[in-house]
């Protein structure tokens, strides 16, 4: 931490996180939270899933409970596309809503954040995308409260300041990022995880470590050029000191209680562990920001549409993002590990859970590939749907991603990337 401002150089991170209330049976407090916030009535967005599992109608009750008006938006998608998120939000503005709470996975949490963006500030969708997909618009003021009450353990999007979507005319996925997103209060109960499939536990606790690693094996923040006004700094600010100890616990979790999670759904340490690692994960790329990983998982999974995931909703074809992120991760650590060889050493001691005397390039990569044997992740990007004849594509649209990108701790071109997602065809 040097005073770099001389050169040109950021001398300041920030670091702001969703207050996070924690444990088994959190969510039965959520009507006495939302009546705290001085709401009315609110949006409850969900999906059908969360439904049928009572979930959605027990937070219902419980906010109607407190006299506050609820009116619920159920058809939140497994991945939301601009489509979705404008029927959401068209729904949004039409209801009068003075606050939102969402119920599910991160899809539903992204949903309830774009539908109290656009009911804020109405205007089309694609005006907020990140560029160069979208406009790039601000919102010029905060939004009205938001309460994010996740049911998986992985987006980590109840402490963060994006939604993501699929854009199907451009195949690709792109997000909204500006820190109004982030909701007002997260209330994490690991009760609410524990019906969840096997390979659904494995994807989203591969992107609890994916988040952690790359935030920690970021770009340090005051390398990257000092903002020309304090509203030009991006909230992926880099690696800084705050968001490391964040992203170190959540590594730890990972590497811990990942698989325990996926081998015994009811394993309630296990499940609290990866709960909490994920908030934990959000709060700490929050701040520091993901790159290669995330930014090829984008085409990775907007490109085409047709893996069907195991233990997944069979309604659509889709690539869960946990997997679309670990299957390139491998080979991004192992192109970035000369930027800086102590901290991948570390990230690999702290999934491991052992010293670690000796390290090159391979060592963090070949722990992540165990877990993701262990976990039943796929092999790779082949297994996706994807050949050597598409690699040229996967890069156009990981390329489109230099939000993400300008955080590799070392300069990425489009040649690296077309090795890296070839060198992932097959992790083992």
């Amino acid at each position: 931490m040097q005073g770099n401002g001389g050169n040109g150089h950021e001398t300041i991170f920030t670091m702001e996180a969703t207050p996070i209330k924690y444990g088994p049976g959190a969510s039965e407090e959520v009507g006495w939270e939302l009546k705290r916030m001085g709401v009315g009535r609110v949006m409850l967005v969900t999906d059908p899933r969360i439904v049928e599992a009572g979930i959605a109608p027990r937070i219902q009750e419980l906010i109607e409970a407190e006299g506050i008006e609820v009116e619920v938006w159920d058809k939140s998608n497994v991945e939301p596309t601009a489509d979705s998120f404008q029927e959401a939000a068209d729904f949004a503005v039409d209801g009068g809503f003075d606050g939102f709470v969402a119920v599910g996975g991160g899809s539903s949490i992204d949903t309830a954040k774009v539908s109290d963006l656009i009911s804020t500030h109405p205007a089309p969708i694609m005006d907020y995308v990140n560029p160069p997909v979208g406009g790039g618009k601000k919102p010029p003021s905060p939004l009205k409260p938001l309460l994010a009450v996740p049911t998986t353990s992985g987006s980590g999007s109840e402490a963060t300041t994006v939604a993501i979507l699929d854009i199907p005319d451009q195949r690709v996925k792109s997000g909204i990022s500006h820190t109004y997103l982030r909701p007002h209060r997260g209330v994490v109960d690991p009760n609410l995880t524990m019906t969840l499939p096997s390979e659904v536990t494995s994807s989203c606790g591969l992107d609890v470590v994916c988040h952690a690693a790359e935030s920690y094996l970021s770009k340090p923040y005051d390398s990257r050029p000092k903002p020309e006004n304090p509203g030009e700094r991006p909230p992926y600010q880099g690696a800084n000191p705050i968001a490391d100890i964040w992203s170190a616990k959540a590594l730890e979790y990972g590497g811990k209680y990942l698989r325990r999670a996926v081998e015994n759904g009811e394993d309630v340490e296990a499940r609290g562990a990866m709960m909490l690692g994920a908030s934990l994960a959000g709060i700490g790329f929050g701040s520091a920001g993901v790159h290669i990983p995330h930014a090829c998982a984008y085409p990775i999974a907007g490109l085409k549409h047709e893996y069907e995931p195991p233990g997944y909703p069979k309604d659509h074809p889709f690539v869960p993002h946990g997997w679309s992120v670990i299957v390139t991760a491998p080979a991004s650590f192992r192109f970035t590990y000369e930027a800086q060889p102590e901290r991948h050493r570390y990230v690999a001691e702290l999934l491991s859970g052992e010293k670690i005397e000796k390290a090159d390039e391979n060592t963090l990569p070949e722990i992540l590939i165990q877990l993701m044997k262990d976990v039943g992740a796929p092999r790779g990007v082949r297994e996706l749907g994807y050949g050597d004849d598409d690699i040229d594509e996967l890069v156009e649209g990981a390329m489109k991603q230099q939000r993400l990108l300008v955080g590799t701790p070392k300069e990425v071109t489009e040649e690296d990337l077309a090795n890296i997602i070839r060198e992932s065809m097959e992790n083992w």
